[in-house]
């Protein structure tokens, strides 16, 4: 069974600097390395989804310019179809990430990603309408994200929501989420609200299903870690993917934290989304 996936969410340019700490106020302080690659939490769940083979379409703006290029060429380079990725007055989204040995910050500048709205995805309705889940994010605008929610629970097209960042999309989307995908800081944002499932990320301790009432507490392998950005994104389509074929959420997160710890193995948002093999292999 092929899995049919679509995403409506942010494509990003991503550029990322390694520091040895945060610096002071007024101080200019020297980074050990910058890397510059394609990232967004849409476009990086819809290439972690392709990398495990299943048919994604990815519903997006990016800038008129050389990074809106970039990014599309990268989608192009997973197979994920970009028919819904328009082009936008505004500049290419950027995300500008910093990490230190104790933590990550990101900055989001939205840039073209604001400029998605109802009327774009209503043109990917029959796409929606026929993918067997549909993956959402924080980094779109609120109509655009429940407009792509009410097609896909019209349809009965699962809805996979990772409401990042924790924003006026969360409330527009969860009563149509079957699943929920949040980290520890989303968690404490979202409360005791009664879902179907909702998962909790823990980084280097897996994630916490939880199905109803019932929890269960899942493991993550012990790697080193080259760089974590992107790990959440590798969990949460590696889930999808694994969740359609076997309806079963504590099965899929045991399948998608080893997909977030091969993925910090290696540098890079996008580049670091694994392959079955690379899944295997931790």
């Amino acid at each position: 069974m092929v899995v049919r996936a679509i995403v409506v969410g942010s494509l990003n340019y991503d550029i990322t600097v390694w520091v040895p700490r945060r610096p002071e106020v007024d101080e200019t302080l020297h980074g050990d390395r910058c890397e510059e690659n394609a990232g967004g939490k849409g476009a990086n769940q819809a290439v972690a989804a392709a990398r495990l083979g299943a048919e994604v379409a990815m519903v997006g703006c990016v800038g008129s310019d050389s990074r809106g290029d970039y990014l599309v060429a990268q989608l192009d380079a997973a197979d994920v179809n970009r028919e819904h990725v328009y082009r936008g007055s505004d500049s290419t989204g950027t995300a500008l990430i910093t990490i230190d040995p104790e933590d990550v910050s990101i900055v989001v500048i939205a840039g073209a990603n604001g400029e998605l709205d109802s009327a774009k995805v209503e043109l990917a309705s029959a796409e929606i309408s026929a993918a067997d889940v549909l993956l959402l994010q924080g980094e779109v605008g609120v109509n655009a994200a429940r407009t792509a929610a009410l097609v896909a629970a019209a349809a009965g097209t699962k809805v996979v929501f990772n409401p990042a960042p924790f924003n006026e999309v969360v409330p527009a989307v969860l009563p149509l989420a079957d699943v929920v995908i949040v980290n520890r800081h989303e968690a404490e944002q979202l409360g005791d609200v009664q879902l179907p499932v909702v998962i909790t990320t823990l980084g280097a301790q897996g994630c916490e299903v939880k199905v109803g009432s019932d929890v269960t507490m899942v493991d993550a392998p012990a790697v080193e870690v080259a760089d974590p950005t992107g790990a959440g994104d590798a969990f949460v389509g590696a889930f999808a993917v694994a969740y359609v074929d076997t309806e079963d959420a504590v099965a899929a997160a045991l399948i998608a934290v080893r997909a977030g710890a091969a993925a910090v193995s290696s540098v890079g948002a996008q580049p670091s989304m694994p392959t079955w093999e690379q899944i295997d292999s931790v």
